[in-house]
């Protein structure tokens, strides 16, 4: 039946982002572990040729004795361990998860009509073409003379990233515009892992094989794309859960707010570089954290500018469907009396300054459009209101289900 694609669905969407979180944490712990280890590598005596640096380390009951070789060991080893399908799969799950929230979706998560009235086609469109075109700008830069101090890189790529930002914010949804930046920012990520850190790896490996002496330029060059990916993790995995903030997303200056996110992830990773290259204590990185994280709290209370579009009753065919619906008028009055004091454009439930996820429940054609996420969240299953505070009945929730789903098999 129909309205059985809804579950389906939203169990496909619970697995797919349960693999992407999966896959990330083992991406950004190894990430994490290797800067960790890369700079705390010690100088001795009794290195053997070619050898960086070494490090002793303990866990698990066990020692371990790690060397790191700056270019290559002067023959290849018999095994090897690559790092490689964390990335890889990070990035294909969180591409599937856009294609199952966001373009299967576009109605209801990417397109906001009253920020840009685009066609479901034309927001993929940007979305994607938007994803490959920062790629090919951000290695082209990287490539470039301007890339050969990486300082000034990293300075013109927070630049284009915040500019990119305020982009988004003007053509989607402010849920859309910070997954798209997250979105943007893993791709470089794993971008670099697949088009350049492995192939040169690849290359370093081939060389070695040959008896030939591997060419120090192609270190330099994964390093220069790991740094980047060590500074960018952090902004990632809070555009990763932000959209259960709509405070973060919802607001008037979010594209600002996004800014200030990367900003954070600077400050935080420096201090753990510092303390892990043994260069002291910088407990100055959190109090510039901190301040940074107070600003855009505070960014996140100013009010909207009104567009004069906000209320316009943009209608789709979809909203139609379920408005015309044995039920409906029944379904919108239990909304309205049960749902709507928080999901309110100013809520009136007590602490609460936004709707939770930025959902609205106002008007018929808002319950109409997020129809299907009424069914499954006060319909199959009991998760709103929270802890029935508004007391939805069982009676309720059986009017909301057989509207839906009456909806769905004219």
């Amino acid at each position: 039946m129909y309205y059985d694609h809804a579950v389906m669905w939203d169990w496909l969407s619970f697995g797919v982002r349960w693999l992407h979180v999966i896959t990330g944490i083992a991406w950004i712990g190894s990430s994490f572990y290797f800067i960790a280890l890369d700079l705390g590598l010690r100088k001795a005596d009794d290195l053997p040729e070619g050898a960086h640096g070494e490090e002793w380390q303990v866990h698990g009951g066990g020692f371990y004795h790690i060397r790191k070789y700056l270019v290559a060991p002067a023959a290849m080893p018999d095994h090897l361990t690559w790092f490689k399908w964390e990335s890889y799969v990070t990035w294909l799950s969180g591409f599937a998860m856009l294609c199952i929230v966001y373009y299967a979706g576009a109605d209801l998560f990417l397109v906001d009509k009253t920020v840009a009235d685009l066609e479901t086609w034309q927001a993929i469109a940007i979305s994607m073409t938007s994803l490959a075109l920062g790629w090919i700008i951000y290695d082209l830069l990287c490539k470039s003379k301007f890339g050969d101090d990486n300082n000034r890189l990293m300075v013109l790529l927070f630049i284009l990233i915040v500019a990119l930002g305020w982009f988004y914010t003007q053509v989607f949804s402010g849920r859309a515009a910070f997954l798209h930046l997250g979105a943007f920012t893993a791709s470089i990520m794993s971008g670099n892992v697949f088009f350049i850190i492995m192939p040169n790896q690849r290359i370093v490996v081939a060389d070695l094989q040959a008896g030939r002496t591997p060419d120090a330029k192609y270190g330099k060059i994964a390093k220069q794309r790991s740094t980047h990916n060590n500074y960018l993790t952090l902004p990632v995995i809070f555009f990763m859960i932000s959209n259960h903030y709509p405070l973060a997303f919802a607001t008037e200056y979010n594209w600002i707010i996004a800014a200030l996110v990367f900003l954070m992830g600077v400050t935080i990773r420096h201090y753990f570089n510092t303390k892990h290259a043994r260069g002291g204590d910088p407990t100055w990185t959190w109090i510039a954290t901190l301040i940074l994280f107070i600003i855009a709290a505070w960014l996140s209370t100013v009010p909207k500018t009104p567009t004069g579009e906000a209320n316009a009753a943009i209608i789709s065919e979809r909203q139609q469907q379920f408005m015309s619906a044995k039920g409906f008028e029944q379904a919108v009055g239990i909304v309205q009396s049960r749902c709507s004091m928080c999901h309110a454009k100013e809520p009136v439930w007590e602490n609460m300054i936004v709707p939770p996820k930025g959902v609205i429940l106002e008007e018929e054609v808002d319950v109409a459009k997020y129809a299907r996420e009424i069914y499954l969240q006060a319909g199959r299953s009991h998760a709103m209101p929270p802890g029935n505070l508004t007391d939805v009945t069982p009676e309720h929730r059986a009017i909301l289900v057989k509207w839906y789903e009456g909806a769905l098999s004219k």
